[in-house]
């Protein structure tokens, strides 16, 4: 059976962006004849120890360990075994709850599921909390963000009782743009941050914890403990040190085209984009159609002419209506605001013609 060909796509890890020949081909100038196994990951944790502001920085294979290392550091601290966050956060949503099979830890969800975690939330839980976690943004709400007095408040709250803060930060390079303070400034509220190296950055797989050096060295014990102490990382270091050259500094530029993105589709009123206008690089298309009908019609498109507009079309509440996520890096500044509208009003139709 033939696989369609995906030639253009508007999703952010598109395969057309990560064939081995390419991604080789950006790495070679990071290395010489003489370059060890180790010094790319040496460098990697170098750079965004120093990037962060934080004393020091550990490579982890996955951020799937990285943060339940975390997580557990800060629960055998304190002696205590629940973490809070909102209902959406990662570690719970997508990663079948590895921090209680693998650590017996318990996570509190802080809030409603469809609004993002206030102090009030946070006040509202009776139980002691080894650590609260914030994911910046918040990917599941289509990229929003607190506002940073907002995250200040809650951070201070959570210190006060006793609790470590935790940053999910997979995507805080889109994030600091709406921020638009230093990163140092941005992680130096948390006692710990996780940090993707393939999301912003465009890398392979991989992630860095950063914080402070003591946290750091347990963490090396539990990531030799957990089996990602691996000796040949070169190619995940190499992958992240070529996105922070490459695409870090357009971070601004990308969470521009999603607003002008989502400002086009809005004005046509086909679909609607939130949030509007988006606060990062990405946001999410509601589509009045249902979600098998969508995913039907986005398959077509592939096949007739090579387009992917989504990886995965979420369902919703109401059966009739579904949508799908937007986040723009160097793949979607190839597709104007008004061929976006053009395509997604294709996707509608095919959609709801059944």
């Amino acid at each position: 059976m033939d696989v369609p060909v995906i030639r253009r796509s508007l999703a952010l890890h598109s395969p057309l962006r990560r064939k081995p020949h390419d991604l080789l081909r950006q790495w070679i100038d990071l290395v010489g004849p003489e370059t060890s196994p180790e010094e790319p990951v040496a460098v990697l944790e170098e750079r965004m120890a120093e990037l962060f502001g934080a004393p020091a920085a550990l490579f982890f294979p996955t951020g799937t360990m990285a943060q339940q290392v975390a997580l557990r550091m800060h629960a055998e601290r304190r002696g205590r075994w629940t973490f809070a966050g909102h209902p959406h956060v990662h570690l719970d949503n997508w990663e079948l709850q590895g921090y209680n099979a693998v650590h017996g830890l318990r996570f509190h969800a802080a809030c409603d599921r469809n609004q993002l975690m206030t102090t009030a939330d946070l006040d509202a839980i009776g139980e002691p909390l080894a650590a609260v976690v914030w994911e910046l943004p918040q990917r599941d709400l289509g990229g929003l963000l607190p506002e940073w007095a907002q995250l200040r408040e809650q951070v201070e709250l959570a210190r006060s009782r006793g609790a470590a803060a935790h940053l999910d930060g997979g995507r805080i390079f889109e994030a600091q743009p709406y921020y638009d303070r230093p990163y140092a400034q941005i992680a130096g509220l948390f006692d710990t941050a996780y940090v993707s190296l393939y999301k912003g950055l465009g890398g392979v797989r991989g992630a860095v914890l950063v914080g402070d050096a003591e946290i750091m060295a347990e963490a090396a014990v539990w990531r030799k403990r957990l089996g990602g102490a691996i000796p040949d990382a070169w190619p995940l270091a190499l992958g992240a040190l070529a996105g922070l050259d490459r695409l870090v500094p357009r971070m601004s530029e990308f969470r521009d085209h999603a607003v002008a993105i989502a400002a086009e589709l809005n004005a046509d009123g086909t679909v609607r984009a939130f949030p509007d206008p988006p606060q990062t690089s990405l946001f999410h298309v509601h589509v009045p159609a249902a979600k098998a009908a969508v995913e039907r019609a986005g398959a077509q498109m592939i096949a007739e002419h090579g387009t992917q507009l989504f990886y995965k079309v979420r369902s919703s509440p109401d059966p009739s209506r579904c949508a799908f996520e937007i986040s723009v890096g160097e793949n979607a500044m190839e597709f104007s605001p008004a061929e976006v509208v053009e395509l997604v009003r294709d996707l509608v139709e095919r959609a709801q013609a059944g």
